[in-house]
């Protein structure tokens, strides 16, 4: 058995548990034995129970599962696009044109997707478009600097100075929106996996799955970038249509989980190594698949510990993510020098 499909079935099961764990703990305390009956559709104790179930908690644990490996693979394409260990949608500060996208939509057109009556299908459709419009645009100006800057730790910069501008543009509309607007954008830029109800949870799993079949599309590809550009052109890639269909699968994937979920940090930039460290290879062909499962059970598990608190509330997805994503890096780059990602 190869490595690959050894660590595939390994986080699959860890996903499988961690799906299961999602469903019987929550913000509401629900004892285990009743889970089970809802589950296997007996009436419940309380009827509110149900509710929590089908309608908080499934969703949840969905949302996590499919935008885990989406930002997770999103990481992994901007890394192999850039050949930088370092790129992520975050860092580059396309995340950041995400927010932008997202805060036009609520700080100036009013109802926010933190608000307790939610947003319509069609609503959702509009903050979509406006994270898309705005992290195409980042990738646009990033791929820009990246013809004319060829050092990568400038490009890096490039894109946090990029990052900061965003910011500086968000914070002005904040000052010039109402405050309920501002605390509903403050309340999606924490981060959430609640934010997708079981209305919306279709169009929004059909989105990223789209995302996710075009990057295994984009296999074969990827793995000649590994060899460099040139060598890429004489095997027949098309050089500029795979970094177009790079950047719009990157860009979708990272529009969609960020329109719906916030900008969540770290999965994207860290998963991919992880995966690369316990397969030993960049050959995506097994690390594409690796990588969703650990970035959708990484997802997972950060979902279940956001409830440990239990009837106190929910924690924010921000504060979880770098528990996991800041020592990988941080192993990341003091290794760097002996560990070979682009070759």
């Amino acid at each position: 058995m190869s490595k690959g499909l050894k660590y595939s079935l390994l986080f699959l099961l860890l996903i499988v548990v961690l799906f299961v764990l999602n469903l019987f703990f929550g913000s509401a305390t629900i004892p285990a034995d009743a889970v089970i009956d809802i589950l296997l559709g007996k009436e419940a104790e309380r009827r509110t129970w149900p509710i929590i179930i089908f309608e908080s908690r499934l969703p949840q644990a969905i949302t996590a599962l499919f935008t885990g490996g989406a930002i997770a693979v999103s990481g992994l394409l901007l890394q192999t696009a850039f050949r930088n260990p370092l790129a992520d949608s975050g860092i580059l500060g396309i995340s950041s044109g995400a927010s932008l996208g997202v805060a036009v939509i609520i700080l100036l057109l009013g109802a926010g997707i933190g608000s307790t009556s939610g947003f319509s299908l069609s609503y959702s459709m509009t903050v979509v478009f406006g994270a898309f419009v705005g992290a195409a645009l980042i990738l646009i100006i990033i791929m820009g600097f990246a013809s004319i800057v060829k050092n990568n730790v400038m490009l890096l910069i490039i894109g946090i100075m990029v990052g900061y501008l965003t910011s500086s543009v968000i914070s002005i509309l904040k000052f010039w929106s109402t405050s309920d607007n501002a605390f509903s954008y403050m309340m999606w830029g924490m981060g959430s996996f609640g934010n997708v109800s079981i209305e919306q949870l279709p169009f929004y799993c059909i989105v990223v799955a789209i995302g996710l079949f075009l990057s295994i599309l984009l296999i074969k590809p990827l793995n000649a970038l590994l060899l460099g550009e040139r060598y890429a052109a004489n095997l027949g890639v098309n050089i500029k249509t795979t970094r177009l269909l790079l950047l719009i699968c990157a860009g979708l994937l990272t529009a969609i989980t960020c329109a719906f979920c916030g900008p969540v940090g770290f999965i994207g930039l860290a998963v991919p190594h992880i995966g690369r460290l316990l397969l030993g290879t960049s050959n995506h062909k097994s690390l594409l698949p690796v990588t969703i499962f650990i970035g959708a059970a990484l997802a997972l598990l950060c979902n279940l510990i956001c409830v440990l608190p239990g009837n106190r509330g929910a924690l924010p997805l921000n504060a979880i993510t770098p528990i996991f994503g800041v020592p990988v890096i941080l192993y990341v780059i003091i290794n760097q020098k002996k560990i070979q990602y682009f070759n």
